[in-house]
């Protein structure tokens, strides 16, 4: 439970189909860290919150700190992921290390062999052939499978989504109908450790030292300007440059010469994708990958690349480890470090995940 409302109407749906509730609250970041008091995130008003509701359902709660297995399976890696100049999803990460990952062990210690794990996350879980499968939400908007698809099939068997068939506006009702303490909470959108202001790259720079480079166009391979970190900038975004009237957006980002490049203009052909590559490709089903993805025609599936956008059709083939994507449509905004997430049919399943480490026009 986050003290929200999607996990609380979770909590009041499990209780009334009869099941034995008791809530559980995951801090995962510790602001002493930072500033060596525990002032200055909402983790406390979190918790709060949760005890607010808990007393009401008339259920047990208690926190667990998983701040260090955060810090080191999902902070770390995405700080390293940034410096390197490609785009992290540490929400895909927390899902498969942390709350499905590292929690689900420290319940698995203390609850019954029987015991199940009930999330508000707007997914759906099907069975098939005795093996469960991670579908999309009902809700296209809040669908939250995508930040779901690296968990593995262990932690999912257990797994309930109790929202996956409710839409937002359902959920908020059912709150007041149940008269929760937080029932007219405001949504969180922000990232716990960001902060207030949300000022994401503020943030990022008392981590990562800027290494100054050039912003160079890509048709010209003239330096139009300077940048104090790659971690600054993101594939298809505007490249905001000093002195300079001339709109340019980022079409890549080079490591190895720390150089970021431009174009002039958000529908120039070099900020739109036609293929990608995933070097490690994550099936939820480890042993039974689709047999199509080693015919020549390939799979005919659907990609998500960024959380808030439809999934679109395209072929995956086996690559190694990983899979080659190949879009029906080039698409813009496609970078690397991005998480790439399967679905098949009109259900919209989904078979894992993996991150993009190669794309092509």
């Amino acid at each position: 439970m986050s003290g929200g409302v999607d996990s609380s109407v979770t909590a009041k749906l499990m209780l009334d189909q009869g099941y034995q509730v008791a809530g559980i609250f995951m801090r995962n970041w510790d602001t002493r860290d930072e500033s060596g008091t525990d002032e200055g995130c909402e983790w406390k008003k979190d918790w709060a919150d949760v005890q607010r509701v808990c007393d009401m359902l008339n259920i047990p709660c208690r926190m667990v700190d998983l701040s260090k297995e955060y810090w080191n399976r999902v902070f770390q890696p995405s700080l390293e992921a940034w410096s390197s100049g490609v785009t992290p999803n540490p929400d895909v990460l927390c899902n498969r290390h942390v709350k499905f990952g590292a929690l689900h062990e420290h319940i698995r210690l203390l609850a019954a062999e029987n015991t199940w794990f009930a999330t508000g996350h707007y997914a759906r879980k099907s069975w098939s052939n005795g093996r469960p499968t991670l579908l999309a939400g009902l809700d296209p908007i809040k669908d939250q499978s995508y930040y779901l698809a690296g968990i593995r099939e262990s932690n999912l068997r257990p797994a309930l989504f109790p929202l996956g068939m409710l839409r937002k506006t359902q959920v908020k009702q059912l709150a007041r109908d149940f008269n929760l303490p937080v029932a007219d909470r405001k949504e969180s959108m922000g990232i716990c450790f960001v902060g207030q202001k949300g000022d994401f790259r503020g943030f990022l720079s008392n981590y990562l030292q800027g290494q100054a480079g050039r912003i160079v166009d890509l048709e010209s391979r003239k330096e139009v300007g300077t940048h104090g970190g790659l971690w600054n900038y993101t594939v298809g975004e505007r490249a905001r440059i000093p002195n300079m009237l001339q709109r340019w957006y980022v079409s890549d980002k080079d490591a190895s010469t720390n150089t970021v490049y431009v174009v002039p203009g958000p529908n120039h052909p070099a900020l739109f994708k036609q293929a990608m590559i995933v070097k490690k490709f994550d099936w939820i089903w480890t042993d039974a990958p689709p047999k199509e993805i080693d015919t020549t025609a390939g799979l005919k599936a659907f990609v998500k690349f960024i959380y808030r956008m439809a999934p679109v059709a395209c072929t995956v083939r086996r690559r190694g480890q990983g899979v080659q994507i190949e879009l029906d449509e080039r698409m813009r905004d496609v970078s690397l470090g991005q998480t790439a997430v399967i679905y098949v049919g009109e259900e919209r399943r989904v078979l894992g995940c993996g991150t993009i480490t190669t794309t092509a026009a």
